[in-house]
């Protein structure tokens, strides 16, 4: 399932949290604009013969685009790859950026999901994270999302906040399953490094949660989940039958995927027995501009990916998801025979299920997921 990604880098305001690559700005949007439409341009032949199955366009604030812009990125992508008739094509949305009017206009220029930005509806923890939006237009963001047609709609929520409390949780996760979602994805809030967050937990501002207590948590996030009738396919993942996310699911299968923009990375096998390769954009918007302006290339790092770390991601993101073949793994890689007595310790705990050689993770593993791949990892 080869899939297209774009990074667009520009948020209104950066939250606490966030750690991904962005600036408060749009003044280097045209200047953007033109790089990506030559940056896609150039990755044509890598695309010659293929189908890509999605587009997701993440960031930032990809809702930040007016529609002349996305219809300006989507004119590009349609001009150098063959995107399917079906494909699924989403949009990141910040409720605080958008209006009936440019939700209709996305729709119209193909976007068929909506992967709306929630994170909370307790205003107390939303002023906390920094978000631009409050309870209120947060609801109404789903609701235009549905009158405008649009038939996909996932939010995301956080969770583990400091000090949050089991009912805290609940009520945000109620309200959120109130609007009738097809998909959530519900996080814990993880202290990256260089963050504000991060900061404010260095100066003793903050004290993260726990470690039970946001254990407690996600296993209650589980059993919500789960009565609320959703399918939990992936760690923090939940849809409603017949609407997982097609673009996550294919990095979690260790599909083919091209990533543009600042920060963007990619994944892909050029065939004809060529190991397969990674790389990675410059994390600067002006440095990407220049460097494709000039002429030249905004990958600041390349690199053949090893059997090793193949057989190490296969696992990890198969963990983390649809199951481990391990069958396949050990046909292609030689798993160790220590490795497959350990995915029978964990069927026989309760952590596990292993279903035609392929081993999955329970309920019960997922809490300890992290842990189980760096064991079960070669």
């Amino acid at each position: 399932m080869p899939s297209l990604y774009v990074h667009i880098p520009f948020c209104q305001r950066k939250c606490v949290y966030c750690d991904f690559y962005s600036i408060e700005t749009v003044s280097l949007m045209d200047s953007f604009l033109d790089a990506l439409e030559t940056e896609i341009a150039l990755a044509a032949p890598a695309g010659e013969g293929v189908s890509f199955d999605t587009l997701f366009f993440g960031g930032g604030t990809p809702s930040l685009l007016a529609p002349r812009e996305l219809e300006r990125i989507m004119r590009s992508f349609r001009s150098a790859f063959v995107i399917r008739e079906d494909a699924e094509i989403t949009l990141e949305t910040n409720p605080g950026t958008v209006s009936p009017g440019k939700l209709r206009d996305y729709l119209s220029l193909g976007v068929n999901r909506l992967s709306i930005g929630i994170q909370s509806f307790d205003e107390n923890e939303l002023r906390f994270l920094g978000r631009i939006h409050d309870a209120g237009e947060a609801a109404r963001c789903v609701g235009l999302a549905r009158d405008a047609g649009c038939r996909n709609v996932s939010v995301d929520l956080m969770y583990s906040l400091p000090g949050q409390t089991e009912g805290e949780w609940e009520r945000t996760l109620s309200k959120a399953l109130a609007l009738r979602p097809d998909h959530v994805s519900a996080y814990s809030l993880i202290v990256e490094d260089d963050t504000p967050l991060a900061r404010m937990v260095s100066a003793k501002l903050v004290s993260p949660n726990p470690v039970e207590a946001e254990a407690s948590l996600y296993e209650r996030t589980m059993e919500l989940m789960e009565e609320a009738g959703f399918e939990h396919y992936e760690v923090s993942s939940y849809a409603r039958p017949g609407f997982r996310s097609l673009h996550n699911s294919a990095y979690w299968s260790h599909a083919d995927y091209l990533g543009f923009g600042p920060s963007a990375h990619s994944f892909w096998r050029p065939g004809n027995g060529e190991p397969p390769l990674r790389w990675a954009n410059v994390p600067a918007v002006s440095r990407y501009c220049d460097s494709l302006r000039k002429g030249g290339s905004p990958v600041t790092m390349r690199e053949e990916v090893t059997p090793a770390q193949m057989c190490n991601e296969r696992i990890f993101l198969g963990l983390r998801s649809s199951g481990v073949d391990l069958r396949g793994l050990g046909d292609e890689f030689g798993l160790p025979a220590d490795r497959l007595a350990l995915a029978g310790a964990l069927v026989d705990d309760g952590a596990a299920v292993l279903e035609g050689g392929t081993l999955r993770l329970t309920a019960r593993g997922y809490m300890l997921c992290d842990e189980i791949a760096a064991r079960m990892m070669v």
